[in-house]
């Protein structure tokens, strides 16, 4: 079974590479910490693999967090603080697994790249 990581961006909030990766980063570890161990434990030793993809609206972040949560996926939405470029509370990013790829893939597979 291979295990990978999905990160949803929002592009309607128009942030900036810097932010958008920051905001990555917190929705990959916060996913990973809610995953069991031996899905942690496979993705690490797999190499950790990621896939970074792009909605463009709050609702549809939402609701990707949503069905992630319904299917039992580990999943994290991830809120700005708002120091810099956005507005505090904005929902900028959805984590999702480590997990079975094809499972997340049932999920986020008709998502673009970023």
């Amino acid at each position: 079974m291979a295990f990978k990581q999905a990160l949803i961006v929002r592009t309607d909030l128009g942030m900036g590479k810097g932010k958008i990766a920051a905001q990555c980063a917190h929705g990959s570890i916060a996913a990973f910490l809610k995953a069991d161990e031996s899905a942690r434990g496979e993705w690490v030793d797999s190499g950790m693999a990621k896939i970074v993809l792009k909605v463009n609206s709050e609702k549809e972040l939402v609701l990707l967090f949503q069905k992630a949560k319904k299917m039992g996926l580990p999943a994290a939405l991830i809120q700005d603080a708002g120091h810099t470029q956005i507005e505090p509370g904005s929902k900028t990013v959805v984590g999702i697994g480590p997990a079975d790829e094809s499972e997340l893939d049932k999920l986020t597979g008709e998502l673009k790249l970023l």
